[in-house]
């Protein structure tokens, strides 16, 4: 680096922007039918590049309808039990505490929890504009017992995602 660079970079004023803390206790808590929803950053503390929440998924649950995102990447990391992630041509992964899955746009795929124990999973989605999604599901769905896949497949249409007809055929023989 040159002098002049060096000059430059020791002029520059320290930001002041705020960290975020999220306790464990905290959070927005929503549910989307059996499954609970806890979002930990909605997008507003990141100009939107980055929004996560944890999820609570009861034993025996089956997740969304099969889909693929036109305009998001999601990340998952298991923290409690073991998730299904399902995958095209009747495929998926057993993923259990600390695994990580990453899920480009346009990768099809859905979760499930086909296990005799509760897990737990904390998703990231880039950008953020997806926390959405689960808020809208959430009030569609107050008076729902179980997630219900018609209203899931309404409110994921909004948000630039696709049902993956395929995989739903595949895993409606099983």
């Amino acid at each position: 680096m040159d002098d002049e660079a060096r000059q430059a970079l020791a002029s520059m004023a320290m930001p002041t922007r705020s960290i975020n803390f999220v306790s464990a206790k905290s959070g927005e808590i929503l549910k989307l039918g059996h499954i609970t929803c806890r979002i930990m950053e909605d997008g507003s503390r990141t100009d939107n590049r980055i929004g996560s929440a944890e999820f609570t998924v009861p034993a025996g649950t089956a997740g969304p309808p099969a889909h693929w995102h036109e305009m998001h990447d999601e990340t998952f990391l298991v923290t409690q039990g073991t998730i299904r992630f399902h995958a095209p041509n009747n495929t998926h992964i057993d993923a259990s505490v600390g695994d990580y899955v990453t899920v480009p746009i346009r990768a099809p795929h859905t979760f499930s929890n086909p296990f005799d124990v509760e897990a737990k999973f904390f998703n990231t989605y880039t950008p953020a504009f997806y926390i959405d999604y689960f808020k809208i599901l959430a009030e569609v769905s107050k008076s729902d017992e179980k997630m219900s896949k018609e209203k899931n497949l309404e409110v994921m249409a909004r948000f630039a995602t696709m049902p993956a007809k395929p995989m739903l055929e595949e895993m409606a023989k099983k």
